[in-house]
């Protein structure tokens, strides 16, 4: 892996890296539920999960008004922040893969739709702090499909979009990436089907991240 091109690696967060979206979604469906908005199927809530919190909300309810909609978010925020640990479990062969790439010398971050204090709060209950070189969250930036997120994390190591690959379960990830102008691979287990991902531009769908060493060789 010495000589892929690729001397970052981008990761999404919920559904790339952990398995955490039937906790946002009971999350999100409390908080619909609190705030008395009308209801909305788990799949349609589960399709959301990746962007930034205002943005799936606004879509899931485009005849509410904004100010309501922000409301039922900071109670979304609420309800998943008080929990008293990071829901979800580390997808398998995730953190012998994390090993490989850095072994290889490969640079990590996150681009992700989390907040940045529930991204610190994944971080320090992973401790993986450590793992990743630099950190971009929905709301300290645009929001995916945006690809601002990605551009700060380029300019802050200094690299071309052609030196990164993201990497990431949802069509907005790959989104992101082709508007930022960067090669970007999927995964086949998280909130979007695979035929999705790959129309919207993955050069891979993998159906498991401890491929994607492999995947990367070969594109030397």
């Amino acid at each position: 892996m010495q000589n892929s091109p690729y001397k970052l690696v981008i990761f999404d967060w919920d559904g790339t890296l952990m398995d955490s979206a039937g906790d946002i979604v009971d999350a999100i469906q409390q908080a619909i539920g609190a705030m008395k908005l009308p209801s909305r199927d788990d799949r349609s809530v589960r399709r959301m999960i990746g962007l930034g919190l205002e943005d799936a909300f606004t879509r899931l309810f485009p005849e509410i008004e904004r100010g309501a909609l922000l409301q039922v978010a900071d109670e979304y925020r609420r309800r998943f922040g008080a929990r008293p640990q990071v829901y979800g479990q580390v997808f398998p062969g995730v953190e012998a893969m994390l090993d490989e790439l850095a072994g290889a010398h490969r640079q990590l971050a996150v681009a992700t739709g989390k907040s940045r204090r529930g991204l610190d709060k994944a971080l320090d209950s992973t401790g993986w702090s450590a793992r990743f070189v630099a950190t971009r969250c929905a709301d300290e930036t645009e929001p995916k499909p945006s690809p601002k997120m990605l551009h700060e994390l380029l300019d802050e190591l200094q690299l071309l979009p052609q030196q990164a690959l993201m990497i990431g379960d949802t069509t907005y990830d790959m989104e992101m990436a082709r508007q930022a102008g960067m090669d970007a691979v999927a995964v086949g287990w998280g909130v979007h089907e695979v035929d999705e991902l790959a129309e919207a531009g993955a050069l891979s769908v993998l159906d498991s991240l401890d491929k994607l060493p492999a995947w990367m060789r070969a594109r030397c």
